[in-house]
């Protein structure tokens, strides 16, 4: 039987590859078009599911350090020899990632697979001897371009892990992550994983400014196709086309399933012993409504599962927000939570009935996820059908949606009297907040015109008392709870001119 390197090197005769040319193993070349991967996604859904096969045990039994002595080297990137725009970075399997992925070059029409080529990658010289036997391979992708004009090549986007993939707009660090598919998230039953389980990367030609990933999803319940089109810049954007084949009825799917990070704030800060004001990758979620409302929901960190759904019909968007960019409010000078990027999804046609969930675990270190947000639809994805759906992603600064006042800040924590739990919400300055009075002046009129709303499903809400903050420039609205022997209560907060909405709603649920 013909070995992969002997295969390589017949593959390599047939058609100058500029993989080859560099010695990397092309195991494999087919036609490749977006209408076949969904063929195959739909052929796959008619079998039953069959993982990917599993690595050699060393490679699982790496240590943590060990598997940091293992890296690629920049200067095998795919196209870093051509007059390309884009260049690709392959990581490898092992330690975390237990399936290898399949990983394909796409040029003029043909994918051409890469086999796994250690040399590839560099390692310290106490990095222990390792098998390299068929089942090893890539744990993911990095790709890298130009952002800044500098002629250097940074990376913009990784896809690694399940089907987890991460962006950054241009002078941002990584922060949170998105995921194709979310499927049971948070049920008692336990939550299920669907893999990319093989990636194919269009060429770039010269002057291209936009890239194509294709990617083939892989699960016990669904197979899938995605194909994302990726600008880099401020903000980096994806056009993301998905076609899913549910294996069995999907009642409980997320769509454009976004994951982050909270563990702190001023709203649990005396929970944490910590120098830091604030830890979190993303501290709020937004959501453009199907009715035009803007809903503000600062993220929690409760001390025991949290799930809340925000019904909707035909959103506009929603997305994980790192609101706060002061590097003082978080006071670290290596994580630069302030950096982080936010991710707004934008449904590129109506979506109908469902919720947008939120998904809110406990954590007590920032080494965890423990935030999911998605969009479930409330029809059941039947098995045995086609669904297809398609989105935008702005990885970066949040939206520019219609003009109210944003909320700057949410405090918790106890009153004077020890009793009270008193919630400060901070707005930023609006139009419609008129201007201060000059001190020792006449009565704050503009204010005083302002119609404030609070509510709470359980426990005593005292009245919402509202106040120039001149620290923010803006407004703060405060008011208490006593909960008595409520264990939640469901708040809700905003400020109205004329029945006008001049802020955002702002959604907590407080728990005890």
């Amino acid at each position: 039987m013909m070995d992969r390197r002997t295969f390589m090197a017949a593959i390599a005769a047939l058609a100058a590859s500029p993989v080859a040319a560099r010695g990397e193993l092309v195991v494999d070349q087919a036609p490749f078009s977006r209408e076949w991967l969904i063929g195959e996604a739909e052929r796959l859904s008619k079998q039953k599911h069959q993982p990917m096969a599993q690595i050699p045990d060393e490679w699982l039994n790496l240590s943590y350090d060990d598997f940091q002595h293992i890296w690629f080297d920049p200067r095998n990137a795919i196209w870093s020899d051509e007059d390309r725009p884009m260049q690709l970075d392959l990581f490898t399997a092992g330690l975390y990632f237990d399936r290898a992925v399949k990983v394909a070059i796409v040029d003029n029409g043909t994918a051409k697979t890469l086999g796994y080529d250690f040399s590839l990658f560099a390692t310290t010289d106490d990095f222990p001897e390792m098998p390299l036997g068929d089942n090893m391979g890539y744990a993911g992708i990095r790709l890298r371009a130009d952002v800044e004009g500098t002629g250097n090549f940074s990376e913009f986007a990784v896809f690694q892990g399940a089907s987890y993939f991460r962006a950054i707009a241009t002078g941002q660090n990584y922060g949170l992550s998105a995921r194709g598919l979310a499927l049971r998230t948070g049920d008692p039953n336990g939550e299920e994983f669907p893999d990319f389980t093989h990636f194919y990367v269009e060429a770039a030609e010269p002057g291209t400014e936009s890239f194509i990933v294709h990617a083939l999803l892989d699960s016990p319940s669904v197979t899938g196709a995605y194909t994302f089109e990726i600008m880099h810049g401020q903000p980096t954007t994806m056009t993301v086309a998905a076609t899913l084949f549910p294996r069995v009825d999907l009642t409980h799917v997320g769509i454009a399933a976004l994951t982050s990070m909270f563990l702190f704030d001023e709203t649990n800060r005396n929970r944490f012993d910590d120098f830091r004001p604030a830890v979190h990758d993303s501290e709020g979620l937004l959501i453009h409504n199907g009715n035009g409302e803007q809903i503000w929901r600062p993220l929690a960190n409760h001390q025991t599962l949290q799930i809340s759904s925000f019904a909707d019909t035909n959103p506009q968007g929603f997305g994980l927000i790192q609101r706060t960019r002061d590097s003082e409010r978080y006071a670290d000078l290596e994580a630069h939570y302030e950096n982080r990027p936010s991710l707004w999804i934008t449904p590129d046609s109506q979506w109908g009935e469902g919720v947008v969930e939120l998904v809110e675990i406990p954590a007590d270190k920032e080494i965890y996820d423990n935030i999911v947000a998605y969009w479930r639809p409330r029809a059941v994805l039947e098995a045995g059908t086609r669904h297809d759906l398609g989105y935008n992603m702005a990885w970066g600064e949040e939206p520019n949606l219609p003009d109210v006042a944003h909320v700057l800040n949410t405090r918790i924590g106890k009153g004077f009297d020890q009793v009270k739990t008193v919630i400060a919400i901070d707005f930023d300055d609006h139009v419609a907040f008129g201007a201060a009075p000059v001190e020792g002046g006449a009565e704050d009129t503009d204010l005083a015109s302002l119609t404030v709303l609070v509510r709470g499903s359980h426990g005593e809400i005292s009245e919402g008392i509202l106040q120039r903050n001149p620290g923010t420039g803006g407004v703060r609205l405060a008011f208490s709870i006593v909960p008595g022997e409520a264990s939640y209560s469901e708040l809700r907060a905003q400020i109205f001119k004329d029945s006008t909405p001049v802020t955002e709603v702002w959604l907590y649920r407080w728990t005890a």
